[in-house]
């Protein structure tokens, strides 16, 4: 029950305008997002700071080359992942086994 309250979650967060949904097949062995989390945090005055488990020793950056290497990996993560209403349908699907 837990685990189906956790995937109705995803499905109410996936609606949120701010908010971009996208699943991962299991079956990708290779992607950017296996060394860990990769997060970039942009401000409204134009300025960055990122960090992935994976690069950089796991510390925060703002320099722009750095960035420039975490933004590339997300853009490969999003490339290979589910697009946001398959992967909506994906987790619909789930539900409707349980």
């Amino acid at each position: 029950m837990v685990w189906r309250r956790q995937l109705e979650h995803l499905l109410e967060v996936a609606q949120l305008r701010n908010v971009m949904f996208q699943v991962m097949p299991a079956e990708t062995d290779a992607h950017p997002g296996v060394e860990g989390k990769i997060e970039v945090l942009k401000f409204g005055d134009g300025t960055a700071v990122g960090r992935s488990d994976g690069a950089f020793n796991g510390r925060p950056t703002s320099d722009p080359k750095q960035l420039r290497v975490l933004e590339l990996r997300l853009g490969v993560i999003r490339a290979q992942a589910l697009t946001p209403g398959e992967s909506c349908a994906f987790i619909e699907q789930l539900l409707g086994e349980k």
